[in-house]
């Protein structure tokens, strides 16, 4: 796995390539004008694309459709100024809708951050994971 970063203007405005030319743009989140996601953005955009990807490939092999999935994932750090300010605490809410079983889908995102998720994985030896799960609009256990 490989990318390409290059520099597009005089302050933080970045461009990444992966080697399948998928481009993301970076930036400085305190600008006041951003071109990009922050790299802290990114990665909790990383833990949910993981997820996600996990979740619906785990229902699929069951036969089962989402009808929708979304997530609303929240990073926290430390208010004291520290450097490097790294995440503490990283909680996801897992949004499915579709015809499928409690049970089964609680399964599925539980297998995802449990066992699956590379991202997930590799940030909770840095800051605490949680996730919460609501299917149809109802919160699952």
């Amino acid at each position: 796995m490989k990318i390409h970063l290059k520099r597009l203007n005089n302050d933080y405005h970045f461009e990444t390539v992966n080697e399948r030319g998928h481009m993301v743009h970076l930036d400085n989140k305190g600008e006041a004008v951003s071109h990009g996601a922050s790299p802290m953005e990114l990665l909790l955009m990383g833990i949910a694309g993981c997820s996600g990807i996990d979740i619906v490939m785990i229902l699929k092999k069951q036969h089962l459709e989402l009808e929708d999935l979304q997530m609303e994932v929240e990073g926290r750090r430390k208010d004291d100024g520290s450097i490097p300010n790294t995440f503490t605490n990283i909680h996801v809410k897992v949004l499915l809708k579709g015809e499928i079983p409690e049970k089964k889908a609680r399964r599925a995102v539980d297998l995802s951050f449990e066992t699956y998720c590379s991202v997930a994985k590799m940030l909770e030896k840095a800051a605490a994971v949680s996730y919460e799960v609501s299917l149809n609009g109802k919160t699952i256990e």
